[in-house]
């Protein structure tokens, strides 16, 4: 079971990725960008149809409208140029990552809490 929620987190994350390559390339019809961009702002968005206070029916709109407004701007998408962008998108993904980069964020980082606890330090003590 873990293994499928896996491999279905991992093709969701694709499908996201194409789905932004998608907004951003001229031979996407406009109806698909239009809705992809409903969607993305709804969900970004801190206004929600049901506010997500209201117990179950809150999260409830979210867990629905969303993923039936991906799967729709995907629907609106020829399929030639989905394929090719969900290529494109599992190819990001496979790229590989820099671990003397992600070494020196996190120094970066730690860096500046230290700087902000001695700042700390000295204007409360």
């Amino acid at each position: 079971m873990l293994a499928r929620i896996k491999a279905w987190a991992a093709r969701l994350k694709r499908d996201v990725v194409a789905l932004w390559l998608a907004a951003r390339d001229p031979r996407t019809p406009f109806a698909a960008k239009a809705v992809a961009a409903l969607v993305a702002a709804y969900a970004l968005s801190p206004i929600d149809l049901i506010p997500d206070f209201v117990p179950v029916l809150g999260y409830l709109d979210d867990l629905v409208i969303v993923p039936l407004g991906i799967a729709l701007a995907i629907r609106l998408i020829p399929r030639a140029l989905w394929a090719e962008l969900r290529e494109t998108a599992a190819r990001r993904a496979e790229r590989p990552t820099s671990r003397l980069a992600a070494a020196a964020i996190l120094a970066l980082w730690l860096a500046a809490l230290m700087l902000a606890a001695a700042w700390l330090a000295r204007r409360f003590s």
